[in-house]
């Protein structure tokens, strides 16, 4: 592990000094200097909050001697453009698979959100999971499905199971498309996504419900994305008219009203 090693070059890297990187963190300079000098091990939440300090993934930090990259894969990294981050083959998913080996579909309930935000990496987690299969999906691919609450993304009903499958390269993430998408900070979202990953190293996210606002997501906080493929619900989406429809509509109530008009023009209401 070359955590201490790489927290300690960041910080010179950047002109810092242990008591700003303290500051900033949230904790004392002997702390950060136990870190640094291998004498304390961090938790969890350290290690993310070292991870959004410097935006360079945990895993990152964690495997790769940062001392021996070049300056340009500094700059790369420091832009978002992370091995670890962008869905190359390192990257390892925790999954399940039936007695043929074939992958399973896992479902996370609205109830099992909470422990995916520290589970999801975790193959004991996941094999807690219940799981089911669909046979029109590919055999070959991986899928997850998720519950969502919400309004955010109507017409799709409050409550429904949103399957999605496995983006591996997150390069491949098309503009325009529905994904879940996975921050330690929003848990579990589903939106249809800008790929910004090349520009700015970020995701810009929209909701089908014009009431929320857009937002972007950092690709350093991001943890999973999950292509949309289908969805499940026990209720209809509320309809939609075409708009040749709805101009034939509108047209005929206001046919309706010049009749109501021309009546009352003619046959004035008796006080």
């Amino acid at each position: 592990m070359y955590f201490a090693k790489n927290i300690k070059f960041l910080r010179k890297r950047r002109g810092r000094t242990q008591d700003e990187v303290a500051s900033a963190l949230g904790l004392k300079r002997s702390t950060l200097s136990g870190y640094e000098n291998c004498v304390a091990e961090p938790g969890i939440d350290v290690l993310v909050a070292f991870s959004k300090y410097y935006e360079i993934a945990v895993d990152t930090m964690l495997k790769m001697d940062l001392t021996l990259l070049r300056e340009s894969q500094l700059g790369e990294l420091e832009r978002g453009f992370d091995a670890y981050l962008t869905g190359s083959t390192i990257r390892v998913l925790a999954t399940t698979v039936d007695s043929e080996n074939s992958e399973n579909i896992e479902l996370v309930p609205e109830k099992a959100k909470a422990g995916y935000l520290t589970g999801y990496a975790d193959p004991e987690f996941i094999g807690e999971l219940s799981v089911f299969n669909l046979p029109f999906l590919s055999s070959n691919r991986k899928y997850r499905t998720f519950q969502l609450r919400g309004d955010s993304m109507l017409p799709i009903p409050d409550g429904s199971w949103v399957t999605g499958e496995y983006v591996q390269d997150w390069f491949d993430i098309n503009d325009g498309n529905a994904y879940i998408v996975f921050t330690m900070d929003d848990g579990i979202m589903f939106k249809i996504v800008e790929n910004r990953i090349k520009e700015e190293g970020r995701l810009n996210l929209f909701s089908l419900n014009p009431v929320y606002e857009s937002f972007s997501v950092r690709i350093s906080e991001v943890r999973e994305v999950w292509k949309f493929v289908n969805f499940i619900s026990n209720e209809l989406p509320e309809p939609v008219l075409p708009e040749k429809e709805l101009i034939n509509t509108v047209a005929a109530m206001k046919h309706d009203l010049d009749l109501l008009k021309l009546k009352t023009k003619t046959h004035p209401l008796s006080e």
